[in-house]
């Protein structure tokens, strides 16, 4: 079967675009969490950036103390995230790429490029307990350079063939990189995650994508939350307005 794993990132960028520095605010991405637990997810991810755009420190102490799936910590390869991660020991930790001016994740982590000190990092997190993920561009150099570092899982960058989906010839171009390198970790004993850019409508093709263990998805559920759950948002409010008295 294959996993959902959520990312609750956007749940705290709404949080943060009113609350920022206060400490506390809605909506909460601890909440988001349970929610998104209770309806049968199988994991919740979250992302502690350096620059603490959105999710914040105390966000995943209480992450770890409520999910009962599974904890997914995605962070950048540096001291201070990795002190973080050993002392609060998610159920796994994704090795991304980070930069400051991004919006979001654009790319894969440049295993081959810094494989002693990924393979360090793999290392003190397993003798942790920690699994450990390395989000790759779906290049079978990367993937051959993941497998080095001993990781368990690697996740497939899907950000072109989200970006390429609505011309066919692209979008076939960028499955068959992806299946490529599916196959490749697959057969060097890596289990194979994917995600980024991942929506209602184009998730159905990666069925042509063999061996996926989870997708992680963020943005694409929060959007869709704001409209599918905003009716009974605004019946909630109106019927605590009823009772005004104000006349």
């Amino acid at each position: 079967m294959l996993r959902l794993g959520i990312n609750i990132d956007h749940v705290a960028t709404l949080r943060e675009a009113r609350y920022r520095g206060r400490g506390h605010g809605e909506p909460d991405p601890v909440e988001a969490a349970r929610l998104c637990e209770a309806a049968g997810c199988h994991g919740i991810t979250a992302h502690l950036r350096e620059d603490r755009r959105h999710i914040q420190d105390r966000d995943v102490k209480r992450l770890r103390e409520v999910v009962t799936t599974r904890l997914n910590l995605e962070m950048a390869n540096v001291p201070e995230i990795i002190a973080i991660a050993l002392s609060l020991k998610p159920d796994i930790v994704c090795l991304v790429p980070e930069r400051r001016e991004e919006v979001t994740t654009e790319g894969g982590l440049n295993v081959a490029g810094h494989l002693e000190a990924i393979t360090e990092t793999r290392r003190r997190m397993n003798d942790a307990g920690i699994e450990t993920s390395l989000f790759i561009a779906p290049d079978l150099t990367q993937v051959e350079a993941a497998v080095q570092t001993g990781t368990q899982f690697v996740e497939l960058h899907t950000g072109q063939f989200a970006e390429h989906f609505l011309d066919p010839s692209a979008r076939d171009e960028e499955l068959e990189r992806l299946a490529a390198a599916a196959r490749a970790a697959h057969q060097a004993g890596l289990r194979v995650n994917a995600g980024h850019g991942l929506n209602y409508q184009n998730l159905p093709f990666l069925r042509r994508v063999p061996h996926l263990v989870e997708l992680n998805i963020g943005h694409s559920i929060i959007s869709r939350a704001v409209l599918t759950g905003l009716t009974e948002a605004v019946k909630e409010m109106l019927l605590l307005m009823e009772e005004y008295q104000g006349g």
